[in-house]
């Protein structure tokens, strides 16, 4: 019922991976150009040498990424229903539930209420998964 969330939150985690892995090379990459390694004679094998490379293949992978999840908010953004509603604005656009009561003219009560039904919905669902699969 609630995958979507399962597949966004895994892109989001990719994204935040690759991030970090392109900011700690291009660090790298920074020391052995103009740093501490900046005198040091690379070898073709060496990992200093291999590091554009990477970077390169870092950058390609996270505009993948980030245009899958733009692709997978279009998508998310079209499905119907209250608890689509209520669980895109709070896990993908960050908003807090009185945002949300807010946004959607709804009592904050209401919304609570209904998250952590869905909540519960979606533990019950994932330790069914679990128990299928085991």
């Amino acid at each position: 019922m609630y995958e979507w969330l399962r597949d966004y939150q895994e892109i989001e985690d990719t994204i935040a991976r690759l991030e970090f892995n392109l900011e700690r090379s291009q660090r790298e990459l920074k020391r052995w150009v103009e740093g501490d390694l900046a005198g040091v004679k690379l070898t073709a094998e060496s990992d200093g040498a291999k590091l554009e490379e990477r970077i390169e293949r870092i950058e390609k992978e996270l505009a993948i990424q980030k245009e899958e999840r733009s692709n997978f908010i279009t998508l998310i953004t079209q499905f119907k229903g209250i608890e689509h509603k209520i669980i895109k604005m709070k896990y993908v656009d960050g908003m807090t539930l009185e945002e949300i009561a807010e946004e959607l003219n709804y009592s904050s009560s209401y919304i609570y209420r209904k998250h952590s039904e869905i909540t519960k919905m979606i533990k019950f669902a994932h330790q069914i998964r679990l128990a299928i699969y085991d």
